[in-house]
């Protein structure tokens, strides 16, 4: 198992997120990660819709996050991310920031 991995992600944040400024609800910022996540699966452009969708700095680069290893993100996003192969996008994942889609690197 690999001490670090890279990954890019999409985030949408809600109200109640920690450090949004997001005005949508948690339900739709479900909504719209939900249907984000349906056109990956469809073959959408990861970095296409990162720049389009995410709340994260990291969007206007594709949504890339880097090397990072352990330790270094929330549980939740940490777990998923480590869970998938390379080139697997993961299920919607929630955090304290809101909801991801994590795309795991080679």
């Amino acid at each position: 198992m690999s001490d670090q991995i890279s990954a890019s992600h999409i985030l949408i944040m809600h109200e109640d997120s920690e450090r949004s400024s997001a005005t949508r609800s948690k339900d739709e910022a479900l909504e719209l990660i939900t249907e984000i996540k349906g056109k990956l699966d469809d073959d959408g452009d990861f970095a296409e819709l990162a720049s389009e969708h995410s709340d994260c700095p990291s969007g206007s680069n594709g949504g890339s996050l880097g090397l990072f290893g352990r330790g270094q993100m929330v549980k939740p996003f940490e777990e998923a991310a480590f869970a998938l192969k390379d080139d697997e996008v993961s299920d919607i994942v929630e955090t304290d920031f809101g909801y991801h889609v994590i795309l795991r690197k080679v």
